[in-house]
């Protein structure tokens, strides 16, 4: 599936408490890079940019995040604000990461390892990339 969709992560729970799991057959990538976002002040906006090629699933571990995807033509919001669940990113959207509760915690899965290449940092850049086909450099697959 190449849209943005929420992900159930499956947990196993008894008297010593919860487990997440998370296996390479579970993704629709393999995992190349995890990285995550922590101390971020309440009503701060992180992310703002988009990727050409890079998949991930994104996981509020702690509190609550609002994200919203956009591919040029579309918009996505959502809400994570539970372990259990994660939000897969197809490649091509732009993001927008909105903390909303202290002591919040995002982890990323991310299907390549970081290439300044892949970001478009600029929303009037992106949709012009969309415009023009999504174009990717020849050297990259």
């Amino acid at each position: 599936m190449n849209t943005p969709h929420l992900v159930e992560i499956r947990n196993h729970l008894d008297a010593r408490g919860a487990l997440g799991v998370i296996e390479g057959a579970d993704l629709p990538f393999d995992i190349r890079r995890l990285y995550y976002l922590f101390d971020v002040p309440i009503g701060s906006v992180r992310g703002e940019h988009g990727h050409k090629r890079l998949q991930q699933l994104i996981l509020c571990l702690h509190g609550k995040v609002d994200i919203t995807l956009n591919d040029g033509r579309s918009r996505w919001p959502f809400t994570l604000d539970r372990a259990t669940q994660g939000l897969y990113v197809p490649p091509g959207m732009w993001r927008s990461l909105e903390f909303r509760d202290p002591g919040t915690v995002v982890c990323v899965l991310a299907s390549r390892p970081y290439e300044v290449e892949d970001y478009i940092y600029h929303f009037e850049d992106f949709l012009a990339w969309v415009q023009a086909g999504r174009p990717l450099p020849e050297d990259q697959p």
